[in-house]
């Protein structure tokens, strides 16, 4: 059974420690901005350069990388980790295939730009509503599609 409020607190507070910008965004984003499909995984985006700051607080808990990961529609440095039975993505700077225009774009994110949200008692910045659908309304995966629909006022 996974903990998604153990999962959270724990690689917040390591991320707070090493002092990494950083943000909430994709599933777990939509389902606090209202989508109510069920929860994979926890993706949380931070600079590149950052990944090597984390490595010895969750070397015990990786399932992936850091590396790069490259599918239909991504192109980005990756790890995934599993803590208490919660799957977290932390990804780096990213590409996404933009399906209305056939062809990669950059996802860059703004980190001053975060919507600051409460969850389980912790302040974290989540990646806006309007940029949240922005981005998946390029990807247009099918979960992309429910979530946005979920999310129109």
């Amino acid at each position: 059974m996974k903990d998604t409020e153990a999962a959270l607190k724990w690689i917040v507070s390591i991320l707070h420690s090493k002092q990494i910008q950083f943000q909430i965004r994709g599933g777990f984003a939509a389902m606090l901005y209202g989508s109510s499909r069920e929860l994979v995984d926890i993706d949380i985006d931070i600079h590149n350069t950052d990944f090597e700051k984390i490595l010895g607080d969750v070397k015990n808990y990786i399932v992936f990388g850091p590396d790069q990961y490259t599918d239909e529609n991504w192109n980005f440095k990756l790890m995934t980790l599993e803590y208490q039975g919660q799957l977290i993505d932390i990804t780096g700077e990213a590409q996404i295939f933009d399906r209305n225009n056939s062809r990669w774009v950059d996802q860059a994110v703004d980190y001053t730009k975060s919507s600051h949200m409460n969850i389980y008692g912790i302040t974290v910045p989540v990646i806006r509503k309007e940029d949240l659908v922005a981005y998946k309304a390029k990807l247009l995966r099918d979960v992309d599609k429910k979530d946005i629909e979920s999310l129109r006022p």
